[in-house]
């Protein structure tokens, strides 16, 4: 496979792949109006005052160690791919 080639199919696989992610939807929380429990009805907390979206509760103890090891792992496979496809490439003649 020629070098041109090559490159064109890498970028329009990383298009394709930006442009999938174009769609992935976004995480924010709002309330809706008819989704609140009667009990918040009678007495509106003061945070409750603030215009605007209002992003979901997820309270003090949010345990993100797996997703920092998860993310770790992921970037360590990656640069261990770059590396092995640096070395095992090197310097080839222009054809």
């Amino acid at each position: 496979m020629s070098v041109t080639r090559r490159t064109l199919l890498t970028a329009t696989a990383s298009g394709t792949l930006l442009a999938a992610l174009w769609f992935v939807p976004s995480a924010n929380a709002t309330v809706e109006a008819g989704a609140r429990p009667a009990a918040q009805d009678a007495a509106p907390a003061a945070e409750d005052t603030a215009a605007g979206p209002q992003l979901a509760e997820t309270g003090p103890g949010v345990d993100t160690t797996p997703y920092l090891i998860g993310g770790t792992a992921l970037l360590g496979i990656g640069a261990g791919f770059v590396a092995y496809s640096v070395r095992r490439g090197g310097t080839r003649p222009v054809v």
